[in-house]
């Protein structure tokens, strides 16, 4: 298990370690984690602590997910010794595809409005959670999301910034579009227009009535009932896309984890469509070369950078719904294609290009239970508060994946009717010998797989405990040479990166949304966990 002290911090964090002996659940606003604590402490496991937190995220931070999201998990079952993996990702409506776009005068995918937006995937993954490993039922595990959505709940203070910040966005796609969005703004602005703030109590029966009518039927009204029907009545009223078929014919489904060893640890990801392999690709280039033995110098954030560069090319070239991948994950992952690769690293900043394989707005949350089972859990809209287009009457916002899609009909990714999307959202596990050490995870699109690198780097290389690997300045590639490092970043060492042809950005916040959350479990049983250094982010232990 990962060697730690428990008393360095290295860096700027409001934050410790926090230990529990029995349970653990990790998320970025408080009232999140207590409900994840509460149900394992009532005799729930760790994955009727994931449904009930999952349900009750999009009230207490609707800035990053909603009841018309997406989700991801990789569940541990101990008494099995295995790691499942869920994909609950949309798919696109069969009436898009990249020529209806075309037409409509874009060049790429818009964020707003009806055109990004899939079958949302999230309540059929919660249902599917809860039908294969749940102990408690849906009316128990969404209660807690029910009691907050009509007494009330506080705006928590790292969502505040978002909110007003998004409104902007889909104010000004309302100037353009008004019948999609306009009972986004009714449901998420406050009579005056105003965004909510932190601290102000934000209630939503709509919200509460939708959780009671899912319970009562597993879900299945949000896909072959009633509430499918009002989505598709409101979609055709309001220029959207969606049939009923859509939803009739969407089911979650149960995916084996993919894995790279990491010097003695395993590393396992979700599949694609999601990109979770990028992570495996950086760390397969990473582990062939010398890392100082200091972590904040040039050098390592040199090597680091590369690797996530080189692989970020592959995957943003390769990776799409596996149905229509004309590249193999095996051919992506294998030692040939790592070496070829990594030969192409020196000592200057490269311009990455894709290499040929067949020669060689997010919320997470993980749990932790008495029994030693553990999921790594992740939810998302993609930007913020999504497309902007919520449905009147059912607390429903809709995610806008589908800008994920290319518009090139020689891309794998290209849209078409029926496909899931490339997608950004990766939950993260790490194992050691075929046992659990816990799950990690951190929030922030296409830097999600750069974060998890640098959280595996943090924790193998340089023995971080699992608040310092959150903390630890991040760095994060962008296109091309462009690089962004975190204002804590030691200013020698940008001068440096500099020098060696990168292209370099010092940022005044933090580079991704969220930092994120890990639970490693100790030598001795104990479970350990990090969290947001600088947000409102929990560690709820027992």
């Amino acid at each position: 298990m990962p060697q730690f002290d428990p008393q360095k911090y290295a860096y700027p964090s409001r934050r410790n370690v926090v230990y529990g002996r029995h349970a653990m659940a990790c998320t970025s606003v408080p009232l999140g984690a207590q409900i994840g604590l509460d149900v394992m402490k009532a005799g729930g496991n760790a994955m009727d602590a994931a449904v009930a937190m999952a349900a009750a995220m999009p009230l207490l931070e609707p800035t990053g997910n909603g009841l018309g999201s997406d989700c991801f998990a990789l569940v541990w079952v101990e008494k099995e010794k295995k790691l499942y993996g869920l994909n609950a990702s949309g798919k696109a409506p069969m009436a898009l595809s990249a020529r209806l776009v075309k037409e409509k005068g874009f060049a790429e995918m818009p964020e707003a409005g009806w055109l990004p937006t899939m079958v949302p995937g999230a309540p059929a993954g919660w249902a599917e959670l809860n039908r294969r490993f749940g102990t408690k039922s849906l009316e128990e595990l969404f209660a807690p999301a029910v009691s907050y959505a009509r007494e009330g709940c506080p705006v928590a203070v790292n969502v505040e910034p978002q909110w007003e910040q998004d409104s902007q966005r889909i104010a000004k796609a309302m100037k353009s579009d008004p019948a999609p969005h306009a009972y986004w703004w009714k449901t998420f602005m406050k009579e005056d227009g105003s965004p909510y703030k932190a601290g102000e109590l934000f209630r939503w029966e709509e919200y509460a009535q939708t959780l009671e009518e899912l319970a009562a039927t597993g879900c299945e009204s949000y896909y072959r009932g009633p509430i499918m029907e009002k989505i598709v009545a409101f979609s055709r009223e309001t220029g959207g896309y969606f049939s009923e078929e859509d939803f009739r014919s969407y089911h979650p489904e149960w995916v084996e984890p993919i894995t790279a060893d990491y010097k003695g640890y395993t590393v396992c990801e979700i599949p694609p469509n999601g990109h979770g392999i990028t992570v495996l690709m950086a760390l397969d280039l990473l582990k062939g070369l010398p890392l100082s033995e200091e972590r904040d110098c040039a050098d390592t954030y040199h090597k680091i950078l590369e690797c996530i560069k080189l692989a970020f090319a592959d995957t943003k070239t390769y990776v799409a719904d596996p149905r229509y991948m004309k590249t193999r994950v095996e051919d992506l992952l294998s030692e040939e294609y790592a070496r070829c690769r990594r030969a192409l690293i020196g000592d200057r900043a490269l311009l990455p290009e894709a290499g040929d394989p067949s020669c060689g707005g997010t919320i997470y949350l993980c749990t932790a239970d008495p029994f030693g089972n553990m999921v790594s859990f992740i939810q998302s809209n993609y930007t913020t508060f999504g497309a902007g287009v919520a449905i009147p009457g059912t607390g429903i916002s809709l995610q806008n994946r589908g800008a994920n899609f290319s518009l090139d009909e020689n891309s794998d990714n290209c849209l078409a009717g029926g496909k899931k999307s490339y997608h950004t959202i990766i939950p993260g596990f790490l194992m050691k010998d075929g046992e659990a050490v816990g799950p990690f995870g951190v929030m922030g699109a296409f830097m999600q797989p750069q974060g998890h690198v640098q959280v595996v780097v943090n924790t193998v290389d340089y023995h971080m405990n699992p608040q310092e690997a959150l903390d630890a300045p991040r760095m994060q590639w962008i296109g091309g040479r462009h690089i962004q490092l975190e204002r804590e970043v030691p200013a020698h060492i940008g001068k440096k990166l500099a020098e060696m042809g990168h292209e370099v950005e010092i940022v005044n916040t933090n580079i991704s949304m969220g930092r994120g959350e890990i639970i490693w479990r100790t030598k001795n049983g104990l479970l350990v966990g990090g969290t947001e250094p600088r947000c409102d982010g929990t560690v709820a232990a027992w």
